[in-house]
């Protein structure tokens, strides 16, 4: 299951896409959307959004491969595109599988389209006036930033994990999908990060709170940050992200 085909792409000369119609087939084959768990269709050429669409509830998603990990990045197209695809309902939620020297996959993942705010958009440098596209500026999809709720795995160092979990995974915040408002959604997330940057399980409303200079520079506008952050908590626990325990402790579920 976790070995690409390398006889799929014996008459190819070029590498990218040698890789391209491996993965691509890999998905179609193994994969399943994670919203509903039904299977996957590879999507026309000429599709501008995606690689891949739910056959049952129409999620669509892009792939991106590359060999070992991807590190703190991914590579992707044009930076005004990604830009304006994050308010449209087409924006598609994006596949990561990284495979090893053996074309096996090592890793596959999801990054669920309600996790993408323009904070975690990079725009890369124009291309130089010699290029063949020159000033085309294109954008990576910063990898740190998101939440580790954000990135659900398939595949994690080699090894599978159960269907039962990616569905559960995904629904557990898809309540993200309901904040329209970009502002409001930034803001559920930083506190999910800060939560993350936390590292614990269980914490109080202290800890949270020594993040409040991080988030002041990142929402220069708002005046009272610790107000805003008790605000974000009550949603996360209103949605069952959180558990309150009272006198300022708090659980993550």
């Amino acid at each position: 299951m976790f070995k690409l085909d390398i006889s799929l792409v014996t008459s190819y000369t070029s590498p990218s896409q040698r890789v391209r119609v491996m993965t691509e087939t890999w998905v179609e084959e193994y994969g399943y959307c994670p919203n509903c768990g039904n299977h996957l269709t590879k999507s026309k050429d000429n599709n501008p959004v995606g690689d891949f669409i739910c056959d049952k509830c129409s999620e669509e998603y892009e792939l991106k491969s590359k060999n070992n990990s991807f590190g703190k990045k991914i590579t992707d197209g044009a930076y005004g595109t990604m830009i304006e695809r994050l308010q449209s309902a087409t924006n598609p939620s994006f596949f990561g599988l990284n495979y090893d020297k053996n074309f096996e996959v090592v890793n596959f993942f999801v990054i669920p389209k309600f996790y993408f705010t323009p904070d975690i958009i990079e725009r890369r440098k124009p291309l130089a006036p010699t290029a063949r596209r020159a000033g085309w500026v294109g954008c990576n999809i910063l990898l740190e930033p998101i939440p580790e709720t954000g990135k659900i795995y398939y595949i994690q160092d080699g090894r599978s994990r159960d269907k039962w979990y990616i569905l559960d995974d995904w629904q557990r915040t898809h309540f993200l999908a309901e904040k329209h408002n970009l502002e409001s959604k930034w803001w559920l997330l930083d506190v999910m990060r800060c939560i993350d940057m936390i590292g614990k399980k269980e914490f109080t409303l202290a800890d949270i709170y020594n993040f409040t200079t991080i988030l002041r520079e990142k929402h220069p506008d708002n005046n009272n940050i610790e107000a805003k952050i008790r605000q974000q908590l009550q949603v996360l626990r209103d949605k069952g992200y959180l558990e309150f325990g009272g006198k300022g402790v708090y659980k993550v579920l």
